[in-house]
Parts: structure tokens; sequence; C-alpha cells
């Protein structure tokens, strides 16, 4: 009675810790879901502006790397490029004054509204920060 009572309670911890995996895995863009993180194709916009300011930014998540403030027509938005490593690998420069078209999809990070970039052109040059579904071109995923 005592080894069938273990052998339950060790299938239903085995059941709950598969549970858990399988939620992380779709929070991350694994598993079945197949999407990325904080991106949704979907929610894709196109802005053009002047590049006000470049910061980085510390912390854990998405808030953290290369941030951009730029200027459109409308309205001041807060652009998240990606780890600041991968602008410096790519040698992807930004400056104030620079005038870039963005496309990118609008989320909330800590309750504040930011633009992911997928892809900035400044004249003819193109930097790419993530593949057409949405994958961070520094993930491993992107292209997949």
């Amino acid at each position: 009675m005592r080894i069938r009572l273990s052998a339950v309670l060790l299938g239903i911890l085995a059941g709950i810790l598969l549970l858990g995996v399988d939620r992380v895995a779709a929070q991350r863009g694994g598993g079945r879901n197949q999407t990325p993180a904080h991106y949704d194709v979907a929610a894709e916009v196109t802005v053009t502006g002047t590049v006000d300011e470049v910061r980085q930014v510390t912390g854990p998540g998405l808030g953290a790397g290369t941030h951009v403030t730029l200027k459109a027509t409308t309205e001041t938005l807060d652009l998240a490029l990606g780890p600041s490593r991968f602008m410096t690998q790519k040698k992807y420069n930004l400056a104030k004054g620079d005038q870039i078209h963005v496309i990118g999809a609008k989320t909330k990070v800590e309750g504040r509204d930011i633009l992911v970039v997928r892809e900035i052109k400044r004249g003819s040059d193109t930097m790419t920060f993530r593949d057409a579904k949405g994958f961070p071109m520094w993930s491993g995923r992107a292209g997949r």
C-alpha cells in the first residue's frame, strides 16, 4: 500500500513538472507554439522618424539592451533593438539625428509601450534584428 501511494505521488509530481516545462517552452516561443515571445507579426507597424537618443539599458528581459528614442511625426517611441553585444558584433551604429525607417511590433514591458524592432533602414543600410517571423537574430532560432 505504501509503495503504491509513493508511485502515485511520484506520477503526480512528474506530471506537474512536465506541465511546468511545457508552459515555460511556450512562453519562450518553443514547444508547439513556435512563435517568438514579445513579438506579434500581425501587430507589425512601420514608422519613420529621427533618432533622439541611443542608450544602453541594463537588467533582465526584453527591457535590457540597446534602446532608441525615436521622434516620429505624431509620437515619440521607445525602440527595443536587442542585446548591445549583437549591435557591436554586427557593427550596427545609430546616432542622434539619424533619419530611420523602422519595422517592428508594439508591446508592453513593465507597463511601458515599447516597439520591438525587426528591421531598421537608414539610407541604403539595413539593420536586421529579427527574422520575418519575429525571432531574434541572436537567438539561434531565426530563419527556422
